[in-house]
């Protein structure tokens, strides 16, 4: 067993988006991706299942061709090869936590 604590783990850069693996396993990964308020991950296509959970903020996601406003407590799920990506709202941090899965 293991125990993540998320608001011991984020941290905020002026710069640049922060993103840590916090577990990566051949049956699953996840990662931190912390974000300054506008900063922005862009769409981008993975070959694997994606669970994208907003730990803390809110933030516009983008999942192929739909555009979601999501805050604290949602889940947002992606399939493989499907672009996505996201951006804080202006005014608040954004902490996703994202678990990556096999296809398949």
């Amino acid at each position: 067993m293991e125990i993540f604590d998320l608001n011991k783990l984020a941290r905020f850069y002026p710069d640049r988006i922060y993103r840590e693996m916090i577990d990566d396993k051949p049956e699953m990964r996840i990662a931190l991706m912390c974000l300054e308020p506008g900063q922005e991950l862009q769409p981008h296509k993975a070959p694997l299942r994606l669970l994208m959970y907003v730990v803390q903020g809110r933030g516009t996601f983008t999942v192929g061709d739909e555009t979601i406003e999501a805050g604290e407590k949602t889940c947002i799920t992606c399939d493989p090869m499907v672009p996505h990506g996201f951006t804080a709202d202006r005014g608040e941090r954004l902490v996703v936590m994202a678990v990556v899965t096999p296809a398949e």
